[in-house]
């Protein structure tokens, strides 16, 4: 059951008017009188005080949660992996801490959470061993990055709101079978990598990240830092639209402002000029609709409606921001060239040349270094075709 209930200001201790509260429980009891089962309140707010929480509580006899506990919930369900777990207790943390009052504050009333000097050394202790833990992933973290880099394969950074289809766009743009989207809030808690190739047989890796929310405090995207690291080091950014949601365009500002918020953390100086804006869905969207999307490259990935444009304007901007071409060298039928090219670059095709059959035509992809690199062993004056 959804009620809006129009809130004058959040400092009241209750949080709404006395006359708000007798309707709410109103209709809580009216609610139970009909057999309907009523676990929790859900209050769509990013955090509520300590004081109003528990005082809510007391009134309605039913847990409340915020969207930041909410959120908690959601986190510690769906968290699998040591660093998942790691991240959501360590998000728990300022929220206990902003759910209690200072053990020097004046004093209050009975409702006010206060906890003892062996609690706090307790939390503080966590606290304290739960950041060192995820310094350590944050430096593995760094030192996968560095050999990713190392192997030369662009990096394609899968962003968007929670449940917008980051997973399956992900699963139709590189063919992975074993991928199985959801269809949950934060079904992805870790980056994960995966294997691709673009239209010219261009190894890639695609990264999908945790997803993003609105009205949450900076400390709950803090704790998922060491994973949203790999968004601002990525060669190309793809964020996902689900358009066929109401809130669409709130949900893209969201993800917009998250990303400029990202780039003032990181320091990068990231102009955010390699973002890809991509509609999923879109068989859910009337036509008419679809015509005014003229901004986002539409895709469904149930048809794979749009899947081989979106590629093309993935591999468009990969080869300007890494400085690769497509050209084609002439190599002679057996040399040291082939082998080389094959392992440091991609061979796109090859083709006996029409003009001499001891010789090939390899069309390859190629950066700007490594050819240079190739003409310094190899070419020394001999000429190539590209």
């Amino acid at each position: 059951h959804t009620m809006k209930v129009p809130l004058e200001n959040f400092s009241k201790k209750g949080l709404f008017g006395s006359g708000k509260v007798a309707e709410i429980k109103g209709t809580i009891d009216k609610l139970r009188a009909s057999g309907k089962p009523i676990t929790r309140i859900f209050i769509s707010k990013g955090v509520i005080l300590g004081t109003q929480k528990r005082m809510l509580e007391t009134i309605f006899n039913l847990p409340i949660l915020d969207r930041y506990s909410m959120v908690i919930q959601i986190l510690r369900l769906h968290a699998t992996t040591a660093e998942a777990k790691l991240q959501v207790a360590m998000a728990e943390i300022p929220y206990i801490w902003g759910q209690t009052r200072p053990k020097n504050a004046t004093m209050g009333k009975l409702d006010d959470l206060v906890l003892s000097d062996s609690q706090r050394i307790l939390l503080s202790d966590r606290e304290k061993k739960l950041k060192k833990a995820l310094e350590s992933i944050r430096g593995q973290r760094k030192l996968l990055r560095k050999k990713r880099q190392s192997r030369n394969f662009p990096i394609i950074a899968v962003v968007g709101y929670t449940n917008a289809g980051k997973t399956s766009l992900i699963k139709a743009l590189t063919q992975e079978v074993t991928l199985q989207p959801k269809d949950q809030l934060f079904a992805t808690l870790d980056v994960t990598a995966h294997s691709g190739h673009l239209p010219c047989k261009l190894e890639v890796i695609f990264m999908d990240t945790v997803g993003f929310m609105s009205d949450l405090p900076t400390e709950l995207l803090e704790c998922f830092i060491s994973t949203l690291e790999d968004v601002m080091l990525a060669d190309v950014i793809v964020h996902v639209h689900d358009v066929s949601h109401g809130n669409c365009t709130e949900q893209r500002k969201h993800v917009e402002i998250t990303l400029r918020e990202l780039v003032n953390k990181f320091g990068e100086a990231h102009a955010l000029d390699n973002i890809i804006n991509v509609g999923k869905k879109v068989d859910k969207l009337p036509e008419d609709q679809r015509a005014a999307s003229t901004d986002l490259h539409l895709i469904s990935s149930q048809t794979l409606e749009g899947v081989r444009d979106l590629l093309d304007a993935i591999e468009k901007i990969i080869l300007a921001r890494t400085n690769r071409s497509q050209i084609t060298i002439r190599v002679p039928m057996g040399g040291q060239e082939i082998s080389w090219l094959y392992k440091n670059a991609t061979v796109v095709d090859t083709e006996a040349d029409p003009e001499d059959s001891q010789y090939l035509m390899l069309h390859v992809v190629i950066a700007d270094s490594t050819f240079q690199q190739f003409k310094h062993h190899f070419l020394k004056g001999r000429k190539s075709s590209g």
